[in-house]
């Protein structure tokens, strides 16, 4: 028997702003050390499945870096599998950008289905959770399945976000309905899915002929296929699970991993989550500085007199003396200068927050309120920066300029500089 695994990799993430301004969301840093995307790999082969195809399109540069041939993962084989990435491409027969997720399959069908597999597992590339797919791929053997999908209890306030299934005693789905307005229930997808081959083949052959379709598994190929009388089954899955698609989504599930116990455990070594490490030195604390429930990645340096509270730190981060940071997600090389404050936000790599600048605030009533810093900004000293504020990629002093009067930047306002935020 023989799964091969095809991960969806190519999505904007728009609902993650400046965050995937640069980069692919599956390419996302994550947990201080990780990309999102090393969640859905490690599942992989710590499931024993060796044979894993990539899907990429939007800003595809720095994921293409991360994979690499694949070692970190023990997926740099030639014989038995090991990774490959595809990017949409012409040949005899032209190609576009893939216009939904089974039309990205699709257009790959020929690399799918060579070495005739059994069995296809198709996964999204942003998606945090721990699963053993050899469990999955059995349960749909033994259901004698066409197709079989993930399955999840979500909030109901939330369930408008996902695929909704209606399931019978046994598990068999007997209504599908993609993001619906008024949600019939809380049971959904995980756009975890697997096929059997030739079912796939026949689906995605038969999908690409109709001009009315979107071409996209949620939207038309899953609630065909039930409507049809195919065999398509639930798997529940009782772990944890996060589409990290959204700020509040990616902040929240930061805020997880510092839970005791922590909702996703990234210490099980029965279950290691891989991916390619830079070398750095050991991490730095001096004297008098104060890290509470937080996670410090290599090559951090916390200065005399700093605080870090609730906090995520990414490799190479420094803050400064007497430096405040709070609830927040610091990304890999950024510099927090002396007496400055972060609270609960989310701060992109190498940034520069200035000398005495406050960045956020806590409010512990109402909505989260979370500030986002994009890509080498340099917010100047003595600045305000409020809650719930954008800052785009690459801005200088010389953008804050509109605000140097008082040196404030208000609550819910957004400094994006459009040009500069376009480079890669």
């Amino acid at each position: 028997m023989k799964t091969r695994a095809v991960i969806l990799a190519g999505g904007e993430g728009t609902r993650l702003s400046v965050l995937t301004a640069k980069r692919a969301k599956p390419a996302v840093p994550f947990a201080g050390k990780y990309r999102i995307i090393d969640f859905a790999l490690s599942n992989c082969v710590n499931s024993g499945i060796f044979d894993v195809l990539i899907l990429t399109q939007y800003r595809p540069h720095s994921l293409n870096d991360h994979i690499g041939n694949g070692q970190p993962w023990d997926l740099d084989r030639t014989f038995t599998g090991g990774v490959q990435l595809l990017q949409p491409f012409k040949g005899r027969k032209d190609t576009d950008w893939y216009s939904g997720t089974a039309d990205a399959v699709w257009q790959n069908l020929n690399f799918v289905v060579r070495g005739n597999p059994d069995y296809v597992l198709i996964l999204s590339g942003d998606h945090i959770y721990q699963m053993d797919y050899s469990a999955l791929v059995d349960y749909h053997i033994s259901k004698g399945a066409d197709m079989t999908c993930c399955s999840i209890q979500v909030p109901l306030d939330e369930a408008n976000r996902f695929g909704i299934l209606d399931v019978d005693a046994k598990n068999r789905v007997k209504d599908f309905v993609e993001k619906p307005s008024n949600p019939p229930g809380n049971n959904a997808s995980m756009g975890v899915y697997v096929f059997s081959t030739t079912v796939l083949e026949k689906i995605l052959t038969e999908d690409a002929e109709r001009a009315s379709s979107s071409h996209d598994f949620g939207k038309d190929l899953i609630p065909r296929m039930v409507a049809q009388g195919q065999k398509v089954f639930a798997y529940p899955f009782p772990g944890y699970w996060v589409d990290v698609g959204t700020v509040d989504a990616y902040w929240e599930t930061h805020m997880d991993l510092l839970a005791r116990p922590p909702a996703l455990n990234l210490n099980n070594r029965d279950w290691v989550i891989h991916t390619r490490s830079e070398e750095r030195p050991p991490i730095v604390v001096e004297q008098g500085a104060e890290i509470k429930n937080s996670m410090i990645a290599n090559g951090a340096v916390i200065c005399e007199g700093a605080i870090v509270e609730r906090s995520i730190l990414s490799p190479g981060v420094y803050v400064g003396p007497n430096a405040v940071i709070k609830e927040s997600i610091v990304l890999t090389d950024t510099y927090i200068e002396a007496n400055a404050s972060v609270e609960r936000c989310i701060i992109d790599k190498q940034v520069v927050i200035g000398h005495g600048a406050k960045v956020g605030k806590i409010q512990e009533i109402g909505d989260l309120g979370i500030s986002v810093v994009g890509k080498s900004t340099h917010v100047p000293a003595g600045f305000t920066v409020g809650r719930n504020v954008v800052l785009g990629t690459d801005l200088g002093p010389d953008d804050f300029e509109d605000f140097a009067t008082d040196k404030s930047i208000p609550n819910n306002k957004k400094v994006l500089n459009e040009k500069k935020s376009a480079r890669t």
